[in-house]
């Protein structure tokens, strides 16, 4: 992809080097002493001195900031770990906010841009404590897509999905979750899942997924109009949309596939949905649900 040199999104918090902790039963959180600390002279200087102690100590200064009963941990690794994929992250992101507003503004409506978190290991999230081990994810309370960016090498070693594109394809599929959220198709799904069974919530939870893909293939074509795909881009996102269906990901890791389960879409469906968003003229074509 011709990435480089792109308007960069401003909707992206970096949590990289930080994991949320519980800690011991301590008090209520420390931000109201704080706040009346800065009011006087004497109150900074004692703050300042609280500050040194914390670092001589070892401790993280924000943890004054925690709310009750969690402490914010810098982990060893370097939270400039992987910036060429932090700032390919902010390129594509800014890409999906210009195209869905384009979209929503021809249909009458407004997008309201979601945030991206790059995390290390966990962090906590509105849907739960999120976890590297999750892959990327959307949480529709908050309406903020995670991502530790140790996946893309994981596509690329564990996987065989490597390149640009396809790591451009697994944001834009979470970008689509929030459109989906945007849209009531999230709450939709998800009320009609409380009253059907395990195995027919996976098939709703199927079609979902399956819509996400074929808008993110939606947004790749707008991309390809851009003049920001290279040869081989395309196959790229094929490759990796192939690498992450459930059949593939079942016989991979127990030799077996079990449709029963399914809850993304085979190989073979992700790969079709993608395509269908990639040749479509409108989102209509992305109905995964009337068909």
């Amino acid at each position: 992809m011709r990435w480089q040199g792109r308007r960069e999104s401003s909707n992206v918090e970096d949590r990289r080097g930080q994991q949320p902790a519980m800690a011991g039963t301590g008090g209520a959180s420390m931000l109201p002493l704080l706040l009346g600390l800065v009011r006087t002279k004497t109150g900074r200087m004692l703050l300042l001195v609280g500050v040194v102690v914390m670092l001589v100590l070892g401790q993280n200064p924000l943890n004054l900031l925690a709310p009750q009963g969690q402490q914010v941990i810098t982990t060893e690794g370097d939270t400039k770990a992987y910036q060429t994929e932090a700032d390919f992250v902010k390129v594509i992101l800014a890409e999906t906010e210009d195209f869905w507003r384009a979209e929503f503004t021809s249909q009458g409506m407004q997008y309201r841009e979601p945030t991206l978190v790059m995390f290390t290991g966990a962090t906590q999230t509105q849907c739960g404590m999120g976890q590297a081990a999750m892959g990327p994810f959307y949480c529709p309370p908050d309406e903020k897509v995670y991502i530790d960016l140790s996946f893309f090498r994981q596509m690329k070693t564990d996987l065989k999905a490597g390149g640009d594109f396809a790591q451009a394809y697994v944001i834009a599929h979470e970008v689509a979750h929030h459109v989906q959220n945007l849209l009531d198709i999230s709450d939709k799904v998800h009320r009609a899942q409380q009253g059907s069974s395990k195995v027919e919530g996976n098939k709703l939870s199927v079609k979902l997924e399956l819509q996400a893909d074929c808008l993110a293939g939606y947004w790749g074509a707008d991309a390809e109009r851009k003049g920001l795909l290279e040869r081989g881009d395309f196959e790229e996102a094929i490759t990796a949309a192939k690498a992450i269906g459930d059949d593939t990901l079942q016989k991979n890791a127990t030799g077996r596939v079990m449709p029963e389960k399914f809850t993304h879409g085979s190989s073979a469906e992700r790969m079709r949905w993608f395509d269908t968003g990639f040749k479509a003229s409108s989102m209509g074509a992305c109905d995964t649900f009337g068909r």
